[in-house]
């Protein structure tokens, strides 16, 4: 369908064009979320991207060592069989590359791309309470209007760049891994120093020691890790897939985290100390984020906890060479998997290499970025590159930058000045018509990503489908259920351990000034999908329609 253009819009100068639905974002969302409205209800729907390609986090996730953490076979899309069989990916936990190689393969088999603006960058968003639509204006002047703005953006697609001290002074290159060069970071001979270890930092130290001439990495918090024992598809591991993809799903769609594995049912001090040890290391040996399904209250008991914990302290002692720095790289200020668990390959074993040094800046705090390096309390380190893996201001960063204006000209950046308010992570008050795609308040994160994604946009897709058949035009999300949704992400969240991790990204922790509130939805992925199913069965109980 073509995108209406007026004449007048034209003769000025600037582009204006007139769609059905905006979607900001061409990720596994915005590709799903297209292809549902346009072929699934014949909308005129148009995708706004910035990038110069579809993948979404994944065209900028380029950085040394970058994949996803879910496995292959459950990372990607349910919805169409037929490109499920025609895919397959070679390796259990797939690179970038391949990555942005599937999304661009879903985006040609369903003919995506001729309704992608690319190179389109949103600058603002605002709603017009008298025409019930959305104007969007873009970097280069164009501007786009709709009943319904759908943002694609991602969860963690917001760079956050620490602002120190004499960075501007620095001499040598500095690069942030949510924002890699695409023709990659030469670090043949360079001395280059890593801020920060968490999931990213943890895949990316491996890598670049292997090509630097020396690495420092700067720790401000030790981390958990687990093994990913990486390694290709083998062509029964494509047959299994296919042969029993319903199952796959249908047991991913019934579990807590959209992973195709069932959480064990027994207490993790329900057993023997040797019980236990044989299966935290079966556990450990299969690797991969199924270690937290080996008991039933890992997340929930600090007893039962502190057993996995202590258990992956350990393997640390076991690993690392040396008792000193092994000690450094243990974590004691949080439990396991109340921080998001990383896994890696390797990334323990880095701190043996003999071009790799450990530095705790809890222990020697930085001071300021120099001409030469980095400053420490303690001394000075000479590098050629520093490389931060500081990740990002997760879920409300990508949103908040869109400059959206709602109802009145409420500013949605005013609205979550205290904390993101969301009903069900779909919607805000005083922001009709528009939807946010795992966003804050949703399970989102702690979920495997495409399944929390499908999940919502078949939500979004046939809230929209409803309001076209009743001839509805607004819908906004009403602020009482709204306030009891929040409590209830809250409640949540403390009914486990994972507002204890008072560092963590989840809290908004890793930025400055962000205020501390738990984002993501914890109460589980199942539960979460038969609350949004029952509110849509109930007449979109909690949202205002007119």
């Amino acid at each position: 369908m073509a995108i209406k253009e007026s004449a007048a819009s034209a003769a000025n100068g600037a582009s204006r064009h007139a769609v059905d639905a905006i979607i900001i974002g061409a990720g596994f969302s915005g590709l799903y979320q297209l292809h549902k409205l346009r072929d699934d209800l014949g909308l005129n729907a148009v995708v706004l991207e910035k990038a110069d390609g579809v993948g979404g986090t994944w065209y900028w996730n380029r950085y040394p060592g970058a994949r996803c953490d879910s496995e292959s076979y459950y990372y990607c899309y349910s919805f169409n069989k037929e490109i499920e069989q025609e895919w397959s990916w070679s390796e259990r936990y797939p690179e970038h590359p391949e990555i942005r190689k599937y999304l661009n393969f879903v985006a040609d088999k369903l003919d995506l791309k001729r309704d992608i603006r690319l190179n389109t960058e949103v600058t603002s968003a605002a709603f017009d309470d008298a025409t019930n639509t959305w104007t969007v204006r873009t970097k280069d002047n164009q501007t786009f209007s709709a009943p319904f703005l759908i943002t694609a953006v991602g969860c963690l697609s917001t760079a956050n760049v620490p602002k120190m001290k004499g960075l501007e002074s620095f001499e040598g290159q500095w690069y942030h891994t949510g924002l890699w060069p695409h023709d990659g970071v030469d670090f043949k001979g360079k001395r280059v120093g890593q801020i920060g270890t968490g999931s990213t930092g943890i895949q990316a130290a491996p890598v670049i020691a292997e090509q630097a001439g020396h690495l420092t990495v700067f720790q401000r918090t030790a981390n958990y890790s687990i093994p990913a024992r990486n390694g290709p598809v083998t062509a029964e591991d494509v047959k299994h897939t296919r042969e029993n993809y319903d199952d796959i799903w249908k047991l991913a769609r019934a579990g807590t985290n959209g992973h195709p594995f069932t959480i064990s049912t027994q207490s993790a001090l329900a057993v023997s100390d040797t019980e236990r040890q044989g299966i935290y290391e079966k556990a450990w040996e299969r690797g991969g984020l199924r270690f937290r399904a080996s008991f039933s209250d890992v997340l929930q008991n600090a007893d039962a906890n502190l057993t996995a914990s202590d258990f992956l302290r350990s393997k640390i002692k076991e690993v690392v060479k040396d008792p000193a720095i092994a000690e450094m790289l243990t974590p004691y200020d949080h439990g396991f998997a109340t921080k998001r668990p990383p896994i890696d390959s390797g990334y323990f074993e880095t701190f043996n290499r003999d071009n790799v040094l450990l530095v705790d800046i809890k222990a020697e705090p930085i001071v300021e970025v120099t001409p030469k390096g980095i400053r420490t309390t303690k001394q000075d380190y000479e590098l050629d590159i520093i490389v931060f893996a500081t990740g990002f201001d997760a879920l409300t960063g990508p949103l908040v930058n869109l400059n959206i204006s709602g109802s009145q000209g409420y500013k949605l950046k005013d609205a979550w000045s205290a904390g993101p308010q969301t009903y069900l992570g779909l919607q805000s008050p005083k922001f009709p018509n528009l939807f946010t795609i795992t966003g804050p308040g949703s399970p989102s994160v702690l979920c495997n990503m495409p399944i929390a994604i499908e999940q919502h946009v078949d939500w979004i897709t046939d809230c929209i489908r409803d309001m076209r058949a009743k001839g509805l035009k607004r819908i906004e999300a009403e602020p009482e259920p709204t306030e009891k949704w929040v409590a209830h992400v809250n409640e949540a969240a403390d009914a486990t351990l994972l507002p204890m991790a008072s560092s963590s990204w989840y809290l908004g922790a890793n930025v400055p000034g962000k205020p501390r509130v738990f984002m993501p939805y914890a109460g589980g992925f199942a539960r979460y999908t038969a609350i949004c199913n029952d509110v849509a069965q109930n007449g979109y109980r909690g949202f205002a329609l007119s």
